[in-house]
């Protein structure tokens, strides 16, 4: 069950073809991604799939994950404020030890 306190948000976002972040699990957030336009490939320790236009992938907490994809797309992202934290800091100039910001924000990158 979800915790009563996490704040989620909704942001729209486009990309060109990318690789995305390593794998890497969020300890206490989930995360959904619903694809508007092209295709996300997710990449977990065990699997990949892949989501085309119409599709939602929820990750839940304690699941390794990585998306990216090879042409351009635009989505949703659902997460936690948190997570959101976690990649407006990755995104900082001179970002530094990327392992200690995912920490930070209760993640971390196991690959």
């Amino acid at each position: 069950m979800p915790d009563p306190g996490r704040v989620f948000s909704v942001k729209e976002w486009a990309h060109g073809p990318m690789d995305g972040p390593p794998l890497h699990i969020h300890h206490s957030g989930d995360e959904a991604w619903h694809v508007h336009e092209g295709t996300l490939r997710f990449r977990y320790a065990d699997r990949t799939e892949e989501a085309s236009a119409g599709s939602t992938v929820l990750v839940p907490a304690g699941v390794a994950h990585t998306y990216g994809c090879d042409a351009p797309a635009r989505y949703l992202i659902i997460a936690t404020n948190e997570i959101f934290g976690l990649i407006a800091a990755l995104h900082e100039p001179d970002v530094g030890d990327e392992a200690e910001i995912y920490r930070r924000f209760d993640s971390e990158i196991v690959e």
